[in-house]
């Protein structure tokens, strides 16, 4: 995509809640924002380094439920009389909590699970999800299972000498999703263009050939991963306290197929691609729910989805480049012959 498409859509969104007052439209907004990260935390891995994890809707959960427990404080028992207990603490420590906690579990998994690839890598995740998921369904000490936390506080900002922001709105909610969105595309454009960036792609495309010049597979594949987890936990925090209620459904593997959704149809590989397939599968469903019934909605998103992937294979946003590109050089043939006719 241009050079100028993420400033101009960042001007554009940031001035989104001016014109639109519609709680839910915002509801939708923010929802959808929150999953977009999801979604640019996926394409690291699925889109840079080709690794599909069909389990990466855990390290979502696993950030919402370490920033949820953070915050409202635990008492459980382990190993005989021996007890962990945390009081409650603020939102945004269970906010840096929830990256760091993602982030680890996203590096052992990456360190354990890298030494396969293909097929084998996919049956890990989704194993791991599928653990995560019954923990959270039958630890019920700790996370209240299929009763569910509630109550979480709302997430609050702290700025020297100026006390506590509570966002307890839905416009201070979304301006939150998207200043930790733009942070999160930043942080994966700034991998992407670095010389990481390169031994990723380099791992995707030929990874005998990276091999042989010295990439280190598994070191580039498991930061990689740790990155990753990180973000999606960022997402999943942002999810508690917005929604202030979890419970083991937030492990449900739909998520992760729409985290991968918004990735392919948008396109993978590219930092535009999870915004854009995020922006319109992350609204779509909104925008349907009026007009028709629930079966109905299904089938539509479903034909929208085959149409974009028919007549865009790559994706939105290599068409959309390749159609600029298109453009370009026939604007210089145009030039040329002109100039050859003067």
């Amino acid at each position: 995509m241009s050079r100028y498409f993420p400033p101009v859509l960042l001007v554009v969104l940031l001035a989104l809640p001016l014109f639109m007052n519609d709680p839910y439209w915002m509801n939708a907004l923010i929802a959808g924002g929150i999953f977009t990260i999801g979604a640019i935390s996926l394409n690291l891995l699925l889109g840079y380094t080709g690794q599909l994890s069909l389990g990466h809707i855990a390290f979502f959960g696993i950030g919402a439920y370490a920033s949820a427990l953070t915050t409202l404080g635990f008492d459980i028992g382990l190993f005989g009389d021996f007890r962990i207990v945390v009081g409650r603490g603020q939102p945004l420590v269970g906010f840096f909590v929830a990256v760091i906690v993602a982030g680890l579990c996203g590096y052992v998994v990456g360190r354990l699970s890298f030494r396969v690839r293909g097929s084998y890598f996919v049956i890990v995740t989704i194993a791991f999800a599928e653990v995560v998921r019954l923990v959270a369904l039958n630890w019920i000490e700790l996370t209240q299972g299929p009763l569910a936390l509630t109550n979480i506080p709302n997430m609050r900002l702290g700025f020297p000498g100026l006390g506590e922001i509570t966002l307890r709105t839905k416009v201070e909610n979304y301006y939150l999703m998207l200043a930790v969105a733009t942070i999160a595309y930043l942080v994966v454009a700034r991998m992407v263009a670095s010389r990481f960036g390169r031994a990723m792609r380099g791992l995707k495309e030929n990874e005998p050939l990276a091999l042989s010049v010295g990439v280190n597979a598994t070191r580039t594949l498991t930061i990689a991963a740790t990155v990753s987890a990180a973000i999606a936990g960022a997402a999943g925090s942002l999810y508690a306290h917005y929604f202030r209620i979890i419970d083991p459904d937030v492990f449900l593997f739909a998520y992760t197929v729409t985290m991968v959704i918004m990735v392919v149809s948008g396109g993978k590989g590219t930092l535009a691609g999870p915004v854009i397939g995020g922006l319109i599968f992350g609204t779509l469903p909104v925008i349907l729910r009026p007009i028709m019934a629930p079966e109905a909605q299904w089938i539509v998103y479903g034909a929208i989805l085959i149409l974009i992937l028919f007549l865009m294979p790559r994706g939105i946003a290599p068409y959309v480049d390749d159609w600029f590109a298109s453009r370009k050089r026939r604007s210089a043939v145009v030039a040329k012959e002109a100039e050859a006719r003067s």
